[in-house]
């Protein structure tokens, strides 16, 4: 597990929300509430389609950045990004573990749902996260326990 898991409030806007992934080198950021409770998740995924509402694809940030774009264009992406909310392409469905779940019921979950990452909760309360990457650690160091306080 990792520790702490990177969160954000359900207003910050989508542009922060990016930034913060790709500073952090998350693949997602736990969404939070003004009691720090759990309310979604955002990951990479979110930002590459539109079941969300995301003002933005993966294709058209590929375009921006390997081709000559109107400036105009580019900033109508960003100012779009500006004005979406972390609330306004969560998840809020998330499969949540405890800090005592045993690693083999996160992979389980994990290959059940087709989902990279499960937070970890205490009260509701995001205090961790677990994501795929987190097995290849524990393949390369089979000394680690099998729990998610690995």
């Amino acid at each position: 597990m990792s520790r702490p898991a990177v969160t954000v409030r359900q207003k910050t806007c989508v542009a922060d929300v990016a930034r913060l992934m790709a500073d952090e080198r998350v693949g997602c950021v736990l969404v939070v509430d003004h009691e720090d409770k759990l309310r979604g998740i955002v990951t990479q995924t979110d930002f590459g389609g539109d079941q969300h509402g995301a003002p933005f694809s993966m294709e058209l940030l590929l375009q921006i950045f390997s081709r000559s774009m109107p400036p105009e264009q580019i900033e109508k992406v960003r100012k779009e990004a500006r004005c979406k909310t972390a609330e306004e392409i969560m998840v809020t469905e998330v499969i949540t573990g405890c800090e005592d779940s045993p690693a083999e019921e996160m992979a389980r979950l994990m290959l059940r749902y087709d989902i990279d990452h499960i937070p970890i909760v205490r009260d509701g309360i995001p205090v961790g996260i677990v994501a795929r990457h987190d097995f290849l650690r524990m393949i390369a160091d089979p000394s680690k326990p099998s729990s998610a306080t690995a």
